[in-house]
């Protein structure tokens, strides 16, 4: 059965070709080590909510735009072999002080699909 890993995050609108050129690599890596699918989205109709809402969910700031992101493997087990292959690239190696978001307000997480896929 397959598996998705979602996130969503905030990118300031000044650093979106930034973070594009980062989510290129990142779906070049993903998938040389088997991911089936790597898709990123830039919010387009995603309103600040007065209770619940994409922007809030990340603490969005008027000058940030919302990314929604998904990766689909295989399987949980698949996903796992794949992620430390991943993290373990040079090419993944974070660098902090040119990061193009704030990965305190990114959430991220596993998931196992029941409809589709």
């Amino acid at each position: 059965m397959a598996y998705v890993d979602g996130f969503i995050l905030a990118v300031p609108k000044e650093n979106i070709e930034a973070y594009k050129k980062m989510a290129r690599l990142g779906e070049e890596v993903w998938k040389e080590y088997g991911a089936l699918d790597y898709v990123e989205c830039i919010g387009d109709d995603v309103p600040y909510g007065e209770v619940t809402s994409f922007p809030r969910s990340v603490q969005a700031k008027e000058d940030e735009i919302v990314i929604f992101a998904w990766i689909v493997y295989e399987s949980r087990e698949h996903r796992d072999a794949v992620m430390a292959k991943v993290m373990a690239d040079p090419r993944m190696q974070p660098d902090w002080e040119n990061m193009p978001f704030d990965g305190k307000r990114m959430i991220f997480g596993g998931f196992q699909p029941f409809l589709g896929l």
